[in-house]
């Protein structure tokens, strides 16, 4: 595993330059990566963004992320103050616009494409979170309104629904991992820009578009969910493809953010497995209480604890420092929503340990608004899986500090 940093400049921190067998768009001779712009916010983990200058417009960038290369999205960073007329009406509309956005809640009614792993694994979580908030009804609502109680609700409404809801997190968890683990790990650009060119008119600016043939990542490919795209269509571009499944992760990824935030989600969903498993009617309720502190409460506290801090990763994948926010990116809302329905699935146990009718009551309630925070994160990342080319705008004309999250 090629773990080492002896390959890279020794004045630079990991964060600040890219491994040299993992530096995006190797083969593409018209994007020129700005030095400057590679960054992280850890220095000893690998860089998480950067910005590309395409040859033919200046004033477009390419946004390279590793949360948008693992989900197969390809942004590009339109810097308004270097638009002119001859390239304004060949500029990619932003796709923060409300007709955008509401293209994309469509989006999310009428296309399934299950072959895509990133769309999976959103769907997955979203469909794991509607289960986990139907569990916190069945188990706090009899709390607040008492007349709607009926026999055994608790037992079974919540304790078969825990069940299958931990183990619909388990199984969006491994399929998290699979993302992870295989990546595109040459880059893609994803967009067309030379074709533009070849309409007879020298003076014609280059026009990006949207090209799925121009995409090397794994969604376009219908006959697996992760591994092997499509091989690249720009001429004399070697097939530089790994095999179509990698089992296993590299030196590399146990240097990446977004691998290590998967990693703690399924240690996370692993543990608290356990605890779904344990509240099943005839386990929990024949638990004495030494055992159900042990096998319940307990794997909820260390699995919340592992979705807390894969919250907290995720975010901080998308920071340009480990201490700045990123509110105007769409994957930093994604971490936070789940790093609040982590607090909030690790608070539960910590109030359970406790049986009086305060503490029993909190539990449930943190159940409750905790499960609603994974469904609002779910539901984002279901939006972000489908929109693969979100277009973004520099207000400002500088290094991307101002640039506005399309989607």
């Amino acid at each position: 595993m090629e773990s080492s940093d002896s390959t890279l400049p020794n004045a630079l921190k990991r964060n600040k330059a890219f491994h040299p067998t993992h530096e995006p768009f190797g083969q593409e001779a018209e994007l020129h990566v700005q030095k400057d712009s590679v960054s992280g916010p850890v220095s000893f983990l690998n860089p998480t963004n950067a910005h590309f200058r395409h040859a033919t417009r200046p004033d477009v960038r390419f946004k390279w992320s590793s949360r948008n290369n693992r989900k197969g999205r390809h942004a590009l960073l339109i810097d308004r103050h270097q638009i002119t007329s001859k390239t304004q009406g060949a500029t990619p509309r932003p796709t923060s616009s409300p007709r955008s956005i509401a293209r994309g809640l469509w989006r999310m009614l009428t296309y399934y494409p299950v072959w895509d792993v990133s769309f999976d694994v959103a769907y997955v979580f979203t469909l794991g979170s509607v289960i986990w908030v139907t569990n916190a009804f069945f188990v706090f609502l009899p709390l607040v309104r008492p007349t709607t109680e009926f026999s055994n609700e608790e037992l079974y409404g919540g304790g078969v629904t825990a069940f299958i809801g931990a183990t619909v997190f388990e199984v969006g968890s491994i399929l998290l991992m699979a993302e992870a683990v295989n990546e595109n790990q040459s880059g893609c650009f994803g967009w067309a820009v030379s074709q533009a060119l070849s309409r007879g008119d020298d003076d014609a600016a280059a026009a990006p578009t949207p090209s799925q043939s121009h995409c090397t990542h794994h969604h376009p490919n219908r006959h697996n969910l992760v591994g092997k795209g499509r091989r690249p269509v720009t001429k004399g571009a070697p097939d530089t493809h790994p095999r179509a499944w990698r089992w296993w992760p590299s030196g590399h990824d146990l240097h990446s953010l977004g691998f290590l935030a998967s990693l703690a989600q399924l240690c996370g969903a692993s543990i608290f497995w356990i605890a779904g498993l344990t509240a099943l009617p005839g386990i929990y309720d024949h638990l004495s209480r030494p055992l159900a502190i042990a096998f319940y409460w307990t794997p909820q506290v260390l699995g919340g604890l592992g979705f807390v801090v894969s919250g907290t990763l995720f975010m901080l994948e998308t920071q340009p420092t480990w201490w700045k926010p990123a509110p105007r990116t769409l994957g930093w809302w994604i971490g936070a929503w789940n790093l609040v329905g982590g607090v909030g699935f690790t608070l539960c146990p910590a109030f359970g340990y406790d049986e009086s009718s305060w503490a029993q009551y909190q539990a449930c309630l943190s159940t409750f608004w905790g499960s609603w925070a994974f469904l609002i994160g779910s539901g984002l990342q279901w939006y972000e899986s489908l929109e693969k080319f979100p277009v973004e705008v520099d207000g400002e004309g500088t290094g991307g500090g101002g640039a506005k999250e399309a989607s």
